[in-house]
């Protein structure tokens, strides 16, 4: 008996972790379909940001991805766009895409299905108020386990998540290495993850430049993820 009452909270935790393994697999869910590159041989890589909008933001990016001539998705938060009303308007204007990043940018983990199907369907109906008709969604923080994805299913979206993320944490205050290490670790069909949207996040919007034209001189295409999936081989 006293073997048993060792063994069943080892048992326990090792499910825990388990699952929150899970809940942050890039390319697996447990739950409907996920995205996470493309593959495809072809030197094209998708752009994404997340977070906002905020106008600070949207304003230092677009000139950027203009001057590049990139596009890129932007996976917006429902909340933010109420905020700052035009901004994702904006965004659409000088031709890029938005995707649905949840209305309140909370874990989505162990919460009620209510919950998940209220943060999905809310942001939803402002970006197509705004003019999108996007089909890609981005857990906050990339957490999910059962309930999310089937609110994502439900709403006929696809998870879209990414292969390449910036690393602020090692980089900040250091654009170039931060650009670096992001180009080092790209691949034809990555999709990359930037974080350009609040003032905290000077260091990659001063890195954005450099990536781009990093990619540029190594002969990639920087473009949407519907552009991406579009590549992808039949």
């Amino acid at each position: 008996m006293q073997k048993r009452w060792i063994i069943v909270p080892i048992v326990v935790l090792a499910a825990v972790g388990g699952l929150w393994q899970i809940s942050k697999a890039k390319c697996f869910q447990l739950v409907g379909d996920v995205v996470c590159r493309v593959e495809t041989q072809r030197k094209i890589v998708a752009l994404s940001f997340d977070d906002g909008p905020t106008p600070e933001g949207v304003d230092a990016i677009l000139p950027i991805l203009a001057k590049y001539d990139a596009s890129a998705t932007f996976f917006l938060i429902g909340s933010r766009m109420e905020r700052f009303p035009g901004s994702a308007e904006k965004l659409l204007a000088a031709g890029h895409e938005l995707g649905n990043h949840s209305y309140t940018h909370q874990r989505n983990l162990l919460k009620p299905q209510s919950f998940y199907e209220t943060e999905v369907n809310r942001t939803q109906a402002l970006l197509q108020t705004a003019g999108s008709d996007t089909r890609w969604f981005r857990p906050p923080f990339g957490k999910r386990l059962i309930g999310l994805p089937l609110a994502v299913e439900r709403a006929d979206l696809l998870t879209i998540t990414w292969d390449v993320e910036e690393q602020p944490e090692k980089f900040d205050g250091n654009p170039r290495a931060f650009a670096s290490d992001i180009i080092a670790r790209v691949r034809p069909g990555s999709i990359i993850l930037m974080h350009p949207m609040y003032r905290h996040n000077q260091t990659a919007r001063d890195a954005l430049p450099l990536v781009l034209q990093g990619l540029q001189e190594r002969g990639y295409e920087v473009v949407s993820v519907s552009r991406l999936l579009d590549a992808a081989p039949d």
